[in-house]
């Protein structure tokens, strides 16, 4: 993800590497800190494989600040990573907040499309936080008062989701 992240935001503009660390920290929040040690070998990877590139250019202090830009191949690359995501970048909600924060680099509206269709069959399965003989605990089934909020909760929010997906979709495909 943090990968699709620095494409993303490199896509909208060139960024210096604090700047671009604290955008990723925005998106992701506290749940997935960002480190230097995890951001700055990503840009490196980046870079060698020709999708990003960095200039110097003077600092308002002393220091020279890197700036990084998106390549062309980066854009494609950027582009391709949207039209296919990973199952995981469909399945984990924090992954696919992310995928959909840039969902909209990628031109082709059916495609834009496609994806949130991945989303909606995913999230049209049953399934729980907890499985009682191998099917889904419902929350009114739920032996506690913490793992009932967990589950209404979890309900509440893919009722959302799923009408939102709906009118996105609906949208996409005119």
């Amino acid at each position: 993800m943090l990968e699709l992240s620095i494409l993303g935001f490199l896509c909208e503009e060139p960024l210096h590497g604090y700047e671009l660390k604290a955008r990723i920290q925005g998106l992701s929040g506290h749940i997935r800190p960002v480190s230097d040690g995890a951001l700055y070998p990503a840009i490196t990877r980046l870079v060698k494989a020709g999708l990003v590139e960095q200039r110097t250019e003077p600092g308002s202090g002393a220091a020279p600040r890197r700036i990084l830009s998106l390549t062309e191949a980066g854009r494609s690359g950027l582009q391709a990573r949207l039209r296919d995501p990973k199952d995981t970048e469909i399945t984990d909600g924090q992954r696919f907040f992310t995928l959909l924060a840039f969902l909209r680099h990628l031109p082709d509206r059916a495609e834009q499309a496609a994806v949130l269709r991945r989303r909606q069959a995913f999230l049209d399965a049953p399934a729980s936080f907890f499985y009682r003989e191998g099917e889904p605990v419902r929350a009114e089934e739920a032996p506690d008062l913490f793992r009932q909020g967990m589950l209404r909760i979890a309900r509440a929010t893919g009722a959302e989701e799923k009408r939102w997906l709906a009118e996105a979709i609906a949208t996409l495909e005119g």
